[in-house]
């Protein structure tokens, strides 16, 4: 539902561009090379501070700027039927949990039931003053009050465009036939008309969040089975590659987890919950402590205790080795000391 209002809503955009002169209108070229200075586009001329400024450059003062934009920008966008039409339907359900509604900031703490379907006598309603003492009786008048305490002056260039206020939204009504009802309404901040035959998601779900309050009339909230089709019969009006219009089914019958795995077919095949807590115990490192390793290999400890003592069998014999060295030394320099002549 999100990805189609994104979608949708760049659909009222304009195009728009800067001036295509914009920041190239002085006589401007380059110095070119050899005179110490960079390479940009420089005023021509003498007698004023503009000459030999750089031109046209997005980096250069009164330049013009980065790639600059076109009109044929592509400004729309173009979104799957099937998909509007299922976030619509989606959006129209959300409007009936009021859990969602009262998320979205409307006040419908007085309003007798959701979603609120009022006769099709409303649809004749052709003064303000009846449409207003309607809302007041349904309870509905608190979020039309809202709307108007939430009259502020938009932030940022908005005010210089015609969009001086921003306020927030009211009821949104939803009627079948129009018999007065668009003139009596219309003129009440934050209320908001539709035709059940022509539903807007932009309507149903400002800014992309689902669960705008919506007032039915009696023949737009029995007009739904016909426009989108239920479980059992396609949509009387909506149309799918010539056949008739159907709403994606969902996979599941029950899609309630917690009521499924709570059932007691479920709860049946599934093991009892074990008692008590396995005793934790603490992981030691064989390659640190003696025990685990002797844990993990029995012969840990044989092979050990065997190259200590191969090792101190060899330290031993090295050792002797190095004695019987010492000794052909020393009778070397007595042999050498008896040659030496003495006088």
């Amino acid at each position: 539902m999100h990805f189609v209002h994104s979608q949708i809503s760049l659909n009222k955009r304009q195009a728009h561009c800067v001036n295509k002169y914009a920041g190239k209108t002085p006589s401007a070229s380059s110095w070119g090379t050899g005179r110490a200075v960079s390479r940009i586009p420089r005023v021509q001329g003498g007698g004023t501070h503009r000459s030999g400024q750089g031109a046209f450059g997005n980096m250069c003062r009164g330049g013009r700027m980065f790639a600059p934009t076109k009109t044929w920008r592509k400004w729309h966008r173009k979104v799957n039927v099937t998909q509007k039409r299922y976030a619509v339907a989606s959006a129209v359900a959300a409007s009936g949990v009021p859990a969602l509604v009262m998320a979205r900031g409307h006040r419908i703490d007085t309003t007798p039931e959701g979603p609120l379907v009022v006769g099709s006598g409303a649809e004749q309603i052709t003064k303000t003053s009846a449409a207003v003492a309607l809302l007041k009786k349904l309870g509905a008048y608190a979020d039309v009050e809202k709307t108007l305490a939430s009259k502020t002056m938009r932030a940022g260039k908005g005010k210089m465009r015609n969009r001086r206020f921003v306020q927030r939204r009211g009821p949104l009504i939803v009627y079948n036939n129009d018999g007065g009802l668009t003139r009596a309404f219309r003129n009440i901040p934050g209320v908001e008309l539709a035709d059940v035959k022509a539903l807007n998601l932009l309507q149903l779900a400002p800014g992309g969040h689902v669960g705008r309050f919506c007032i039915w009339t009696e023949s737009a909230f029995e007009a739904l089975d016909s426009i989108f089709g239920t479980a059992d019969k396609p949509s009387a009006t909506k149309l799918h590659n010539g056949s008739a219009y159907r709403m994606p089914q969902p996979m599941l019958t029950n899609s309630d987890l917690s009521r499924l795995i709570n059932s007691d077919e479920i709860q049946s095949k599934v093991n009892a919950p074990k008692e008590g807590q396995a005793p934790a115990t603490l992981k030691c490192n064989p390659l640190k402590n003696s025990d685990a390793m002797a844990a993990m290999d029995p012969s840990f400890a044989t092979r050990r205790k065997r190259n200590a003592d191969e090792q101190k069998s060899a330290e031993k014999a090295k050792k002797t080795a190095k004695k019987g060295k010492g000794d052909i030394k020393a009778a070397g320099r007595a042999y050498y000391k008896s040659m030496v002549a003495t006088e």
